[in-house]
């Protein structure tokens, strides 16, 4: 195996781009790429994800956005204030994370 990715179903119905993962000697092939590629294809409506602030730009490629708070369901409403309380604890990393949205065809 040389890379693996998921959409994950909260239990709100929610859906996650997550676990994208590729091994060191595959990375900058597009492996990623074409994962993500394949489990966006299959997926309408709203698919969120979460992710290092870094790496935003690498997802808007895919269609995702930042997410604004009124719109995010209760799984990621409690990511985001869990991510407020890291960051004031000093518990965060520096760089930080973001969730993004993409909107279904």
């Amino acid at each position: 195996m040389i890379g693996c990715g998921q959409i994950k179903k909260h239990f709100d119905g929610s859906h996650e781009l997550a676990s994208i993962a590729v091994t060191p000697n595959w990375r900058g092939r597009g492996v990623a790429k074409a994962i993500i590629q394949d489990l966006i294809s299959r997926q309408n409506g709203l698919l969120y994800l979460t992710c290092r602030s870094g790496l935003v730009p690498f997802y808007q490629k895919f269609g995702f956005e930042p997410a604004e708070y009124k719109e995010l369901p209760p799984y990621f409403r409690r990511i985001y204030h869990l991510k407020g309380l890291f960051e004031r604890l000093r518990l965060m990393p520096a760089e930080g994370i973001a969730i993004l949205v993409k909107r279904g065809a």
